[in-house]
């Protein structure tokens, strides 16, 4: 893959409070934050957690949704949910239930991005941001 190569580099996900959204996405999820303290400290505008060596999510302060002028209608969709995403998480399904994440039933065969995964489920963040958790077997 080159740095030119088309792929996913991050979402943005509206958070009431994103000090608590990383912490969440530490420890229940078991994914690496970016920029806490630098946020907690007003040097940037949020924090991040990191997917993979690729990919982020920001957790943007929801306050910020009145500020999306990038495009003409921006401030009035944003915030507005998007179904799911789905990650592959291979294991955390006991990692989130230990954290008292409710998670749904396990579903098999689901199509996605790598062909038909193993197992899928379905857990909320804090914020209410849905994710869909996946394993495929390699």
């Amino acid at each position: 893959m080159t740095n030119n190569s088309t792929r996913l580099d991050h979402v943005v996900l509206w958070v009431t409070d994103p000090v608590a959204a990383a912490g969440f996405y530490e420890t229940a999820v078991g994914l690496e934050p970016i920029g806490v303290a630098e946020f907690a400290e007003g040097k940037v505008a949020f924090p991040s957690v990191r997917v993979n060596e690729e990919t982020i999510l920001d957790l943007a302060p929801l306050t910020f949704a009145a500020r999306m002028r990038m495009l003409p209608g921006a401030a009035e969709s944003a915030g507005h949910p998007v179904n799911h995403i789905c990650l592959a998480l291979p294991g955390v399904r006991a990692r989130l239930e230990d954290h008292g994440v409710t998670v749904s039933a396990i579903d098999h065969d689901l199509s996605g991005a790598r062909g038909n995964a193993t197992g899928s489920f379905y857990f909320r963040d804090p914020d209410g941001n849905v994710f869909e958790a996946r394993h495929y077997d390699d």
